[in-house]
């Protein structure tokens, strides 16, 4: 349930003063922000930073109209040079210039892989075409056979550029691009035995795309294998694409139910019999979310969970021999958290990231299991780990010591002997995001606050001084200044002794303290996600802003368990509470404000959410139906036992063994408790956060016999943003519903 992509807020009309046919430019409306989208930021790239250090590469509109050209440029001179021209990418003299996904550079940089005629795979996940470009012959060649279009996926560079692997069809295939010869290293794929990529849960719990592993000396690849065979499979119905429903069936494990089985394999890039990784444990009841050469051709380094994911074993496997060792152990009385901040250090010593003192912190150890050592001490979490710099020996990463809205970039001495240093300007307050280049001497650097949009940099590091604006957003920028809006105000309120939350508020152009506002909360409140940062928020943002305009104070707030740098005690105290600490936590806070604000009208108090938001947006109007009086809940999970076993039981542990933790953490549970306006939106082909949860609640309340109001979107995703006009019909819905109710 973590927080959608596809939280997509627009914005309804609202009449201005402007003359007929003219728009107001100082009032948001869905025309504006929908249809016309003028309210888009501008992008940059995708960029890539060479690996030979001497610059970088990024897509800029040809000059002929047609396509895009790959520009190369050296941040040290700002020489541009156009690196492969757009005519260059035609299939044929006749056709139009590829459109350009996404792209990737060989190591030598001499080969291009260009990914294009995408396809969605679930969430994460995609599959197109793949076509190579040889700059020293200027060729371009499509690869994959004779395969059908738009079915490859994940296509990588040997380590020498010579060829290519990719995954079809749940099997792994090598293709040489001197003769185009495809090998196929595996030839049992099916929908129950996956190779090389994921099934529905891994990719979407573990965030993991590509499942496959070229050795540093091209002569292996390591691939990751799912069994699916036995799982439970859930039917999405489609009843509008034909004249019968259309079933598409997928395997999907909901809390205590049965899981796939993972195993580790090693095939030589040549073809041949794949040696499988003899790693311990039920392949049922354990996860191997991460794995990668280490270091070598020789050995796998790989990260091993058990099902209730509170032990993390770090584990050396042998090629030779299919032998594992464990070398390092996480273990926590909640969840462990994956480390995707593992970097080799010298080929011996690699960074290891751990809240095993309270704070989520960087440490270094070794592959002879030898103590781990701390190298960023102190009362702060470590967010990211963003980049090792071998020669200096030092190490750069994200964190905000002082507030948790915030991202700032910081530098320490891999050996811990001094404290870490502040990169980013101290008059700069905000969110900064780095795309480090491989030697560290260069980055691009993407700042942004609550209001204002992000601004794309080149800066040269460590002194973050800027060399040049990439997006400085000012036609969005003049757009915003004409707005009629009040400033956003940062507060925070207690909920327990000591326990203080973070929130924004958003009011009403001349605002007036003397008069009654009705409230709105959004919230989420989850451990996937926080809503309080002093970022830019997108449609989101500016669907608030309208509501604002409209009269409404909009406030959010982030309790505790949310994963803000607060510490571990912070995000793991609502351990198999999920739903019931949270929902208590926003509750104790609108109490508190209501007694701090006295605009604020208690008898005209709303909460909507998407996703986990959506559940807790039900569980706030069921379990305090005298504080809130409306609720608009989107693709939500009613029933915790409904969602999937790594998710759910990663924070509420088996259900056989919380059940009054599953019970009471379900909205579900208090349905005869509504009092108030509730409207429910889901799409019919959710493939998340399945339509079941909300036929459930639906008849929970038929039960109860409460009035309530709904909308369900055929075949649409959790997103719901699929078909002609959704969004916008979404948010209009949401809008009427919540100025019927609320009455600004």
């Amino acid at each position: 349930m973590r927080m959608t992509i596809g939280l997509v807020c627009v914005l309804v009309f609202v009449r201005g003063n402007a003359g007929a046919g003219e728009a107001d430019p100082s009032v948001l409306t869905l025309e504006r922000i929908i249809t016309a989208d003028e309210f888009r930021t501008e992008s940059f790239g995708p960029a890539r930073w060479l690996k030979d250090g001497t610059g970088y590469t990024t897509l800029e509109k040809a000059g002929g109209g047609q396509g895009r050209d790959i520009v190369k440029y050296d941040p040290a001179t700002g020489q541009r040079t156009i690196l492969v021209e757009a005519t260059k990418l035609k299939p044929n003299p006749e056709a139009e210039p590829l459109g350009i996904s996404d792209y990737t550079w060989s190591a030598e940089g001499t080969g291009l892989l260009i990914f294009t005629n995408t396809r969605r795979v679930w969430r994460l996940n995609t599959k197109g075409d793949y076509w190579h470009f040889d700059l020293k012959k200027q060729t371009l060649r499509k690869l994959g056979g004779d395969g059908p279009e738009a079915t490859m996926m994940f296509a990588k560079f040997s380590p020498d550029g010579t060829r290519v692997a990719f995954v079809r069809d749940f099997n792994l295939y090598v293709q040489d691009l001197a003769q185009l010869q495809i090998t196929a290293l595996t030839k049992d794929g099916e929908t129950t035995r996956i190779n090389g990529t994921f099934d529905w849960v891994y990719e979407e719990e573990f965030s993991i795309r590509d499942g496959f592993r070229w050795s540093a000396d091209g002569n292996s690849i390591a691939y990751w294998q799912l069994d699916t065979t036995g799982m439970q499979e859930y039917q999405l119905v489609n009843t509008t694409a034909n004249l019968y429903p259309k079933l598409t069936s997928i395997r999907y494990p909901k809390v205590g139910q049965t899981n796939p089985a993972c195993r580790i394999g090693v095939v030589s890039a040549n073809g041949g019999e794949t040696r499988w990784i003899d790693v311990p444990g039920d392949s049922r009841q354990h996860y191997i979310p991460r794995m990668d050469w280490a270091a070598n051709s020789k050995e796998l380094i790989l990260q091993q969970l058990n099902r209730l994911q509170n032990t993390n074993q770090l584990m050396i496997a042998e090629i030779a021999t299919g032998t594992v060792k464990t070398i390092l152990t996480d273990q926590d009385d909640a969840w462990v958290e994956l480390v995707d901040d593992l970097h080799w250090i010298d080929g011996n010593r690699f960074t290891w990231v751990s809240e095993r003192d309270g704070w989520r912190h960087v440490y270094v150890s070794d592959r002879d299991g030898g103590p781990t050592k701390l190298i960023t001490p102190g009362k702060f979490d470590v967010i990211d780990v963003l980049h090792i710099n071998q020669s200096s020996h030092e190490l750069l990463f994200i964190a905000s010591p002082e507030d948790p809205k915030a991202r700032y970039l910081f530098l320490a001495a891999l050996d811990g002997s001094s404290e870490p240093v502040r990169l980013t300007p101290e008059d700069q307050p905000g969110t900064h995001q780095y795309q480090i280049s491989n030697d560290g001497r260069w980055a691009f650097h993407t700042y942004t606050t609550f209001e204002r949009p992000p601004i794309i940099e080149l800066i040269s590091l460590p002194d973050h001084k800027v060399i040049k604006t990439l997006v400085d957003q000012n036609v969005l920028l003049a757009k915003l200044e004409a707005l009629k809006l009040a400033r956003t105000e940062f507060f925070r309120v207690e909920v327990a002794s000591g326990v203080e939350l973070d929130g924004w508020c958003m009011k009403p152009p001349g605002f007036d303290p003397s008069k009654r506002y009705p409230l709105l909360v959004h919230v989420y409140g989850e451990p996937a996600g926080q809503t309080v940062l002093d970022q830019w928020g997108g449609r989101n943002y500016l669907w608030h802003r309208m509501l604002a305009q409209k009269g409404f104070v909009v406030v959010s707030i982030d309790n505790r368990g949310t994963p803000a740098p607060r510490g571990r005690e912070w995000r793991k105290c609502i351990y198999r509470q999920i739903g019931i600490l949270s929902s208590s936590d926003q509750a104790v806070a609108l109490r508190a404000l209501e007694a701090r604000w006295p605009f604020i009208d208690p008898t005209r108090v709303g909460i909507w959410g998407w996703s986990g938001g959506g559940s807790m947006s039900l569980n706030a109007i069921f379990r305090y139906p005298d504080l809130y009086q409306t609720a608009v809940a989107v693709a939500f999970i009613s029933d915790q036992k409904l969602y999937d076993t790594i998710y759910q039981e990663r924070y509420m542990g088996l259900p056989d063994q919380n059940p009054t933790g599953f019970r009471d953490g379900s909205p579900i549970t208090f349905a005869d408790r509504l009092k108030g306006n509730l409207l429910l939106i889901h799409g019919t082909g959710d493939d998340n956060c399945h339509y079941q949860s909300c036929e459930r609640l639906i008849d929970a309340l038929v039960a109860a016999n409460k009035p309530f109001s709904m909308l369900a979107y055929p075949n649409r995703t959790h997103d719901i943003s699929e078909g002609t006009n959704t969004s916008r019909h979404l948010y209009e819905s949401m809008t009427r519903f919540l100025e019927q109710n609320l009455k600004p």
